[in-house]
């Protein structure tokens, strides 16, 4: 009998938890290492107000559905938190959960660069395990930072997130970053995710607090700072691009799922690999493209008041929700804005000075109290420096390009090793849970990876589409608008049969969430 393969998970957020689901569904033995003391990723650190952004519907594992007590259609984040313990419970995943377990490094073992430079076929052969070579982790307890035993595996998934751990913090000239601040403190908003929720509001109460950024955390951090605080000690904004921000999922009365997440929408889009008809199809239908575009912004100008505030974005909803920068705005954002506990300052850069920030163009400093970074994350980073080769490394470094993973999963020239939730999508948890069925069929020996160069060539293709519809906001490599076109091709390669709905207009029109993926 076959000796059981054993599969390194890194990381119990939502895609580790599926992973190790899927994994263990196949007979294999997963090992699931997660830094900190609990499950849950992302949403284990998060602000007090902090809420899902996507309907619950979209956001659930297909054989799991939502409790019956849970009515809000975007969930808290303790509901999340509570979702996933639960998933984990059912499906008896907490026993091969190793807490407080950093991976501080990966080697390949049994094979030389030259070797693997010299294939045609990943890992050689084009599956998922081979007998010879295995990976080495460098463990060491998170809390201490002492070496444990280094394991050996036959399978590595990175599930490291994209949003944690290394934050993005701007680039300064000398003596004008966080260092020429005397007046206050600057923080990064993970530092502020961390704190528990009595520390945070002690710390902006009765503060001047600037939030630079204006994605999901800095509405969400600036809304906390107005409520408070109020106008004596106004929130100052700073950003850079105006977003379309939602004050809901459903424009002028449409769920905004009839307009962008079911197959006729799809149709209205250029997709990698498409045909000919497709490609005809896309330009013939492209006013209705404009349309559906249209529809959101008139709603949102007009239900945010944008144009009071002169908070218009110059690029269209269609590019935003290319790549996934969409944030659902907090209920009477605006209003705190008309009451002024909240400032809105556009710039294109700035710098500390001794009273708080300078910005271009004004010659007064914005006086803060307290600077949070609302400025993103370095995901990609953690992707790279978990390799101990330089080799590996330099493969897992994305450049100008989005993400070189084919099915945004795979890198065709680093073998046995995978990578769940990196990309982005409407619905995380909806894609990982796809891409790890994938991922569990393809260790099963279901398929095999085609030729390095075809799987090249097909990253090329997403690579241009990506670039095509997302435009400055490119490096998010975000599938949202082509979800559908995304699991149809894992169908096809797990021998899915891609259409999951009954009859013609259903499948055509509906929208398609987990649930349509419950079974073969």
């Amino acid at each position: 009998m076959m000796e059981q393969k054993k599969v390194a998970i890194i990381g119990a957020g939502v895609s580790g938890l599926a992973a190790c689901k899927f994994t263990l569904s196949k007979g294999l033995i997963p090992m699931v290492f997660e830094a900190r003391g609990d499950i849950g990723g992302v949403w284990t650190e998060t602000l007090e107000t902090t809420a899902l952004q996507t309907p619950k519907e979209m956001f659930q594992f297909s054989d799991f559905p939502w409790p019956k007590s849970v009515t809000e259609e975007f969930p808290r984040y303790d509901q999340v938190l509570d979702y996933l313990r639960s998933y984990a419970q059912h499906f008896g995943l907490l026993n091969h959960i190793r807490f407080n377990s950093r991976i501080v490094g990966i080697d390949y073992e049994g094979c030389s660069d030259e070797e693997m430079k010299g294939w045609t076929l990943w890992g050689g052969s084009g599956e998922a395990f081979d007998e010879r070579r295995k990976w080495r982790l460098n463990v060491v307890d998170a809390r201490t930072n002492i070496p444990l035993q280094a394991i050996v595996v036959d399978f590595v998934v990175l599930c490291t997130g994209r949003f944690c751990d290394i934050p993005n913090i701007p680039e300064f000239p000398p003596n004008e970053g966080p260092e020429a601040f005397k007046a206050g403190q600057v923080l990064h908003s993970l530092q502020y995710s961390a704190m528990d929720f009595h520390t945070a509001s002690n710390l902006i109460k009765d503060k001047r607090v600037t939030v630079v950024g204006f994605q999901k955390s800095a509405l969400d951090l600036a809304m906390e700072c107005a409520n408070a605080n109020g106008p004596n000690k106004p929130c100052t904004v700073l950003y850079k691009t105006e977003h379309w921000n939602l004050p809901n999922h459903h424009p002028w009365g449409i769920p905004l799922s009839l307009l962008y997440m079911n197959r006729f929408a799809e149709l209205l889009i250029h997709k990698p690999g498409e045909g000919f008809f497709l490609y005809l199809l896309a330009v013939l239908l492209s006013p209705i493209r404009w349309l559906f575009s249209k529809i959101v912004e008139t709603y949102v100008i007009r239900k945010n008041r944008l144009a009071k505030y002169g908070m218009v974005p110059s690029h269209s909803f269609l590019q935003s929700i290319s790549a996934c920068v969409i944030a659902t705005l907090p209920e009477k954002f605006y209003d705190k804005v008309d009451e002024g506990s909240i400032i809105l300052k556009k710039s294109q850069s700035f710098s500390f000075c001794e009273e708080g920030i300078m910005i271009e163009g004004e010659t007064e400093p914005i006086c803060s109290d307290l600077v949070i970074l609302a400025t993103g994350y370095r995901g990609d980073q953690k992707l790279k420096q978990i390799f101990t080769s330089s080799t590996l490394r330099d493969y897992m470094t994305f450049h100008n390009s989005t993400i070189s993973l084919y099915r945004l999963c795979v890198h065709p020239r680093i073998p046995q090793l995978a990578v769940v939730g990196f990309t982005e999508s409407s619905s995380n948890l909806f894609t990982s849970e796809m891409r790890c069925r994938w991922l569990a069929e393809f260790m099963d020996g279901t398929f095999k990876l085609p030729s390095i160069k075809e799987m090249e060539n097909d990253i090329a293709k997403w690579e241009k589409t990506f670039k095509h519809y997302s435009g400055p906001f490119v490096k998010r490599a975000c599938i949202a608008i082509l979800h559908i076109w995304y699991c149809d091709q894992l169908c096809k390669d797990i021998g899915w049969n891609p259409r999951r709905k009954k009859g013609f207009f259903a499948d055509l029109f509906l929208p398609y969430g987990p649930l349509d993926y419950v079974s073969p």
